[in-house]
């Protein structure tokens, strides 16, 4: 997709900071016994992380799993791919590709930033429902992060942990099994993508493609498991010291 891929590296990180940020409330406390939904968890800690940044699909993986329905997935894709940063990675999106010139067919100039920032909202959205609410409704996978914390060891062992939850994920019985929402949604996503991106339908750059997604996704993933972490270190000593 991108002819220069050190400006695609950066644009598919910025991407990573709002967009993919966007998810599912994060359960802190385990769940109370009179609750009976399949949907309820325990009350959303930091729906966005530094005050911006969308994260509204954290889990506690050191609580009892819940499963979430069809309707929960459907909300959490939506979330999403219309949360107000997501407007912002398009523009960044847009941008570098418009510098780079990748998809010569939308031309320069206003129109064609414009069809660039269409596409890359595009992309967004399509990679938004088809990993966390298409997918997951058909292969009954739960598309949240289950982030472990402080008990899931080193730094190193954590950070390993995140980035592999790309291609490992839950069912919705609570099962360890291979995340064929986050590879098979982001394909699917790729090749419906060819259907705007008329200069970029050849193998090499679908690959590129579908690597960027993957690996946006592994790192917000690593953001998700240390921002309580971050905002434990810096911002509440920060407000104590005020």
């Amino acid at each position: 997709m991108i002819k220069a891929p050190n400006l695609k590296t950066f644009a598919g990180f910025v991407l990573l900071s709002g967009a993919v940020f966007a998810q599912d409330p994060a359960p802190t406390d385990p769940p109370k016994p009179a609750a009976t939904s399949s949907d309820q968890s325990a009350a959303p800690v930091d729906k966005r992380a530094f005050g911006v940044l969308p994260n509204y699909r954290t889990a506690d993986a050191n609580t009892p799993y819940q499963p979430i329905s069809a309707k929960r997935k459907l909300w959490i894709g939506f979330k999403d791919s219309f949360d107000y940063p997501v407007y912002f990675t398009s523009a960044v999106f847009a941008g570098f590709n418009q510098l780079s010139d990748t998809s010569p067919q939308f031309g320069q100039g206003v129109e064609g930033f414009a069809k660039r920032y269409a596409a890359s909202y595009a992309d967004q959205t399509l990679g938004n429902m088809m990993t966390e609410s298409f997918y997951p409704i058909m292969f009954r996978q739960d598309p949240r992060y289950f982030r472990i914390g402080k008990n899931g060891g080193s730094t190193m062992k954590r950070t390993g942990y995140a980035l592999t939850r790309v291609f490992i994920c839950r069912s919705d019985k609570g099962t360890p099994v291979f995340n064929i929402s986050e590879i098979g949604g982001n394909s699917t996503a790729v090749a419906i993508s060819n259907l705007y991106y008329t200069d970029n339908r050849n193998l090499h750059d679908n690959v590129q493609k579908l690597s960027i997604q993957i690996g946006t996704d592994a790192l917000s993933n690593v953001l998700k498991e240390f921002w309580p972490d971050i905002k434990e270190r810096f911002f509440k000593k920060k407000t104590n010291d005020n």
